[in-house]
């Protein structure tokens, strides 16, 4: 993956945030200046962060971990849409529904709803049962949850990650995030406050090409970290099959059956140090002690 470079933010316009009137005291860290009552984003301070944030991102993917993408404003809908089926991640790009993580048994339910009215009208047999306004009613049904849920419908459970767009205008997602200890990386623009967000990305979340900057970098991060995790797995598998392999033919060679003469050979030789007797060590010899009153000999008093 070729790495997000500070010429492309600036083409991309990261660098603008909101009128100096709408600014939150909390971005000022990030905020390099003004110019025409604009807040200008310091982009060296976005860059390191950003590149922090994808490498979060790619380590989480190569994890199996999922990243829900959201970003519901009407410039972000589309991008975070596309990015996200690239990536093979969930999203959510019409409405954050309230509950959608503290509640998702409740929204478990209306998904399988949907996959169900799915199911139904693909049927033609199904079709044939029901009257023109059933049809109508039930397809009108399946619009409205294909809007707010078709982007999770795939989701096997809570995510591991939030990647949001815009923090200010989906703060209940973050919000639900935060009570969830689910991290969240989020675009942090000159007029949000960047509380409770864990990765923060300082840059301006209206423009449409800085945020096609941000969710085409992330998309190809967590593609980046799954094919590294894949290629690791197989050459795993690889090395695997060949040490046990080498380990059958070493560890556990086979063994060659003994001749008669071996054998007979073995057997002589085993019941020759059975009736052997064993060498017992042989004891020193001590002389017997002199009875009280007797002389030493003569040689000893010599001595």
């Amino acid at each position: 993956m070729s790495a997000v470079t500070m010429r492309q933010m600036l083409e991309a316009g990261v660098h603008f945030g909101h009128q100096t009137r709408f600014w939150h005291p909390k971005m000022r860290p990030y905020i390099f200046g003004e110019r025409n009552k604009i807040h200008i984003i310091n982009l060296e301070k976005t860059l390191p962060l950003f590149n922090e944030a994808m490498d979060f991102l790619r380590k989480l993917a190569a994890n199996k971990g999922t990243i829900l993408f959201v970003g519901t404003k009407r410039q972000a809908q589309d991008i975070v849409r596309d990015e996200a089926i690239r990536a093979g991640c969930p999203y959510v790009n019409d409405r954050w529904l309230g509950g959608m993580l503290t509640n998702y048994r409740t929204i478990r339910r209306s998904i399988e709803r949907l996959k169900l009215l799915e199911s139904t009208l693909a049927d033609e047999a199904s079709r044939t049962k029901l009257t023109k306004k059933e049809l109508l009613n039930l397809d009108r049904e399946r619009e409205k949850l294909e809007r707010s849920l078709g982007g999770i419908k795939d989701m096997p459970g809570l995510p591991d990650c939030l990647f949001v767009i815009d923090v200010g205008h989906e703060y209940i997602a973050v919000s639900e995030a935060n009570k969830l200890n689910i991290p969240v990386v989020g675009i942090v623009d000159s007029n949000c406050k960047p509380d409770g967000v864990d990765y923060v990305v300082p840059g301006n979340d209206d423009a449409i090409r800085a945020i096609r900057l941000y969710a085409s970098a992330a998309a190809e991060a967590i593609v980046e970290g799954r094919s590294t995790a894949e290629i690791a797995l197989a050459s795993d598998d690889e090395e695997f099959v060949e040490v046990s392999e080498d380990a059958k033919v070493k560890i556990a060679p086979k063994r060659r059956a003994p001749t008669r003469a071996e054998a007979a050979a073995e057997v002589e030789a085993d019941e020759a140090a059975a009736v052997a007797p064993a060498a017992k060590p042989k004891k020193a010899v001590r002389g017997k002690p002199r009875a009280a009153g007797t002389k030493k000999p003569a040689a000893e008093e010599g001595a």
